[in-house]
């Protein structure tokens, strides 16, 4: 490669010539002061003094004003810079040569603190190009096992360049790990722990890369470095003991169920536990391994019902099928969401030694077709069935008699409401007519009045004996209508209201009637004889302020129980029934009184 100085444009060449090094392999040619080196091209070069930028092929550009151009080397079939045939025939002393080459060439251009920048920038730049692949040299190196020129390319390339993943998806991290490199990986990690935790293609991490490989090494140092890879999954749900076990590397399984003894559970988006793959294959270690830390795992099925035993019968492995029956606990008869048994399985399989085998096998250990088994199963269901029917016919003949015995409830709470009101008006209809006699007695006496207005027959004791009781029946009368009319039921909160209203102007009516009475039996009787006068006066206080007193004190009491009664309903849930049966059993039994 060369950097160059142009007039004022940026100058790409196709091919420059590569400086000899000591090993022979190619570096970078630096061109300054308008001094050009000889170029492979046949035409010259022209060089000027101009102000130029650095240019990187992943299309980086500083402004280094008065200094000189970079201009990237491409060469290979894809397009690699000499720093990446450096790194790939890991020539670890063609990279150092590129990278001095750069702090050479620049000797002249600045000084101080600006050249030190200068030459990192530049270097980091070299060191962090990327070829037609998305490849740096670090990855080259990586991919490669040479740990030397890893180490130095890592003093020159920033964090972004060492976490850059090539086209197919993999950083340095995790082609050093799929490969096997652990001195390389072990190198990686201290330079940034981070990169552990990268996702490669499908979200496969360092550690799933190198448990498919089988590299115990990169294994043990990834999770010295990092135990929480364990938990992580690639997009299909399968982690790294499922891997393990497929691949059948029993040495990786042993060092993650050392690290957690649960991961033989864990499944996988199918529903798979690792004890499923390693059914898939052929090592009846690992098998062991895993039924050795869980033996319940056996029993697990997928999201299709198929157990180990299901798996390794339709893949035709004898001896794993041979270790899967010696469990105690195992069930030989077992069946998948399509209702088959293992042996359904096995006489599906086309005629082979290995299927004879497992068919053997499994008749040894007592396995049925799922037909026979099934048999007693249908009966029973049937019969279920049967009972589940007439129970859900004697259920539903149960709700409509208890309708109909509620709607003939509801009829016989409505006539006897009919019939109580009637009885309730024929009552007070009585009472008023005895309240209306009474009270025009007193003023139409036996023998007349006088011209003052006081009694004829004043003086007879039968007068007086008639004034008494007609006083009380009037009092009486009275206080029967203001129970009656106190006790009316309001089917609605609106007619409650307006009984409400009603009875109050009833009380009133009431009382004033009494205050009538009273003032007019002074008028008959007052003047001759007050005590009788003072007597009615107080049977009818009696009469109507015990009775008004009464009836006030029983609403108060009703009004408060109510509202306790809505407030205790409003803090506790309760049935739909039993809201139905609350408001009918206020609504037809208990008084509502109308105040």
């Amino acid at each position: 490669m060369e950097i160059e100085e142009g007039r004022g444009k940026d100058v790409e060449l196709g091919m420059v010539r590569l400086r000899p090094s000591g090993s022979g392999n190619p570096s970078s040619s630096l061109v300054g002061n308008g001094s050009p080196l000889p170029s492979p091209s046949p035409s010259p070069t022209s060089v000027s003094t101009a102000p130029a930028l650095v240019l990187s092929n992943s299309g980086k550009r500083m402004d280094q004003s008065g200094k000189k151009m970079y201009v990237k080397q491409v060469t290979g079939r894809h397009n690699d810079t000499a720093m990446h045939l450096a790194a790939q025939s890991g020539d670890l002393a063609a990279v150092r040569q590129i990278l001095s080459d750069i702090e050479a060439q620049m000797v002249g251009l600045a000084s101080g603190a600006e050249f030190d920048v200068a030459v990192a920038e530049i270097r980091s730049v070299v060191a962090s190009e990327v070829n037609e692949q998305g490849e740096t040299a670090l990855l080259i190196a990586a991919g490669k096992g040479y740990l030397d020129v890893v180490v130095e390319l890592l003093k020159y390339a920033d964090k972004e360049s060492v976490a850059r993943k090539s086209r197919s998806g993999f950083d340095a991290l995790h082609v050093a790990a799929k490969e096997g490199h652990q001195a390389i990986v072990q190198v990686l990690l201290d330079h940034d722990r981070a990169l552990s935790k990268t996702l490669g293609p499908s979200g496969a991490t360092p550690l799933i890369s190198a448990v498919t490989r089988g590299h115990i090494l990169v294994v043990k140092e990834l999770l010295s470095k990092d135990p929480s890879l364990l938990e992580l999954a690639r997009s299909n749900g399968k982690n790294a003991l499922h891997f393990a076990a497929r691949q059948g590397h029993a040495e990786i399984m042993q060092a993650l169920l050392d690290q957690d003894p649960q991961l033989a559970r864990r499944t996988d988006k199918k529903g798979q536990t690792p004890l499923h793959m390693a059914a898939k294959g052929n090592n009846t270690e690992v098998v062991q391994l895993l039924l050795h830390a869980d033996a319940a795992v056996m029993m697990l099925p997928d999201k299709f019902g198929n157990t180990a035993l299901h798996v390794a019968t339709r893949k035709k492995r004898v001896e794993i099928v041979n270790e899967l029956l010696r469990l105690p606990d195992s069930n030989v008869n077992a069946l998948t969401r399509d209702h088959k048994t293992a042996l359904d399985i096995a006489e599906g399989l086309p005629l082979s030694e290995e299927s004879t085998q497992i068919k053997e096998c499994l008749f040894h250990y007592g396995a049925t077709r799922a037909n026979d088994l099934n048999q007693p199963r249908d009966e029973l269901r049937k019969t279920v069935t049967e009972i589940k029917k007439d129970v859900h016919i004697q259920l539903e003949q149960t709700r409509k008699t208890n309708k109909n015995v509620d709607g003939i409830a509801k009829e016989l709470r409505k006539l006897h409401r009919e019939g109580i009101n009637n009885a309730t008006n024929s009552v007070t209809v009585v009472a008023v007519l005895f309240a209306t006699v009474a009270f025009a007695a007193i003023f139409t006496v036996p023998g007349g009045n006088n011209d003052d207005g006081t009694a004829v027959a004043i003086g007879y004791s039968s007068f007086k004996i008639f004034f008494i009781f007609n006083a009380v029946a009037l009092f009486t009368s009275l206080a029967v209508v203001v129970v009656q009319i106190t006790l009316v039921r309001g089917e609605t909160k609106s007619e409650r209201r307006v009984v409400g209203v009603i009875n109050k102007l009833m009380w009133l009516a009431s009382v004033c009637t009494s205050i009538a009475f009273i003032a007019s039996s002074y008028i008959v009787v007052g003047h001759h004889y007050p005590w009788a006068a003072i007597l009615v006066t107080s049977i009818g206080g009696v009469i109507m302020g015990g009775v008004l007193g009464t009836m006030a004190y029983y609403v108060i009491k009703s009004n408060h129980s109510r509202s306790v009664r809505k407030r205790a309903k409003s803090l506790r849930s309760v049935s739909n029934s039993w809201h139905r049966h609350s408001e009918l059993s206020e609504s037809d039994y208990n008084s509502i009184y109308a105040i």
